[in-house]
């Protein structure tokens, strides 16, 4: 009777959608794209992001920085480390859809997978040591103290790599939120169901809906809004080849938006803190010592 019963039963196909916003809206143009495994078999159908999508995404973004960049540093450690919890508990699943999407052993999916857990640790715990690194006092000439304290960039349209669908993508994610900024990403066009399916591990963490958006389509049709939008204060170009990276520098400069430009990059390596000082600011504060008259005697 139960051979008969899972004969009959029929497979439940996964709906990927976009994460703007803390929801999980389907593509505004009811727009999808066939994603394939490495050897060219279906897997799912993607939405397919528009130019509105991208512009809600801003709004998103936008709306989450205030209360995301207010957030203690420790806190955002708390929250990052608690995406990394989720990962873990989802573990299998993101092997599998690595596996299928970069043509990987489920060894060397595992192990992928791994490490991106992993890296999610690490800048979780970056996020309160940051400012230890590039701020501090500086010495100056006058009765005042100099203090310098990094501060986020804001909204970052983040393009993920294209070949290294999920440590890549975690590797790109992570520095720009750690460091309180909130991220509009364009997933990999060709490889993008492992970052669809962490928009639904962040939203069941404890991250504020916003702070990280996930669109999925066509790189260029996405990004090339993007990069012009005012609202939009930085640009990650890492998963651009030279043509579009040249394209979207262009665009960015109307509105002086920061560029990190695509470069060489092996995700398996400790990243350092480059990514997370190419979205910071540094805020300097002067304050009175308190000295009292030429003497020099203070309080």
């Amino acid at each position: 009777m139960s051979d008969k019963s899972e004969q009959q039963r029929l497979s439940v196909f996964k709906t990927y959608k976009l994460y703007v916003g803390g929801k999980f809206p389907r593509s505004e143009s009811g727009r999808v794209y066939e994603v394939t495994d490495s050897k060219g078999n279906w897997l799912a159908n993607a939405p397919l992001s528009s130019r509105k999508d991208a512009r809600d995404a801003v709004v998103a973004a936008r709306k989450a920085f205030g209360g995301w960049s207010g957030a203690t540093a420790y806190n955002r450690g708390q929250i990052l480390y608690r995406v990394a919890e989720m990962l873990e508990g989802r573990r299998e699943q993101f092997v599998r859809e690595v596996a299928d999407a970069e043509g990987l052993s489920k060894s060397k999916a595992a192990a992928q997978v791994d490490a991106a857990i992993d890296r999610w640790v690490w800048y979780a715990g970056w996020t309160d040591k940051i400012a230890q690194v590039v701020g501090g006092g500086n010495p100056v000439a006058g009765p005042y103290f100099n203090l310098s304290s990094p501060e986020p960039t804001g909204v970052v349209v983040v393009l993920a790599p294209q070949e290294s669908s999920f440590l890549g993508l975690v590797s790109v994610i992570a520095p720009v939120i750690a460091t309180g900024n909130t991220a509009i990403v364009i997933a990999s066009e060709n490889s993008p169901l492992p970052a669809l399916s962490l928009g639904e591990v962040l939203a069941t963490s404890d991250l504020p809906g916003g702070v990280v958006n996930v669109l999925s389509g066509r790189t260029a049709e996405i990004a090339t809004p993007l990069a012009a939008h005012q609202d939009v204060n930085a640009i990650d170009l890492a998963g651009a080849d030279d043509v579009l990276a040249k394209e979207l520098e262009i665009a960015a400069a109307d509105n002086l938006k920061r560029v990190l430009r695509p470069q060489p990059v092996d995700y398996s390596e400790t990243p350092g803190i480059d990514r997370m000082t190419a979205f910071l600011e540094t805020k300097t504060v002067w304050h009175p010592t308190g000295s009292l008259g030429a003497s020099g005697s203070a309080y």
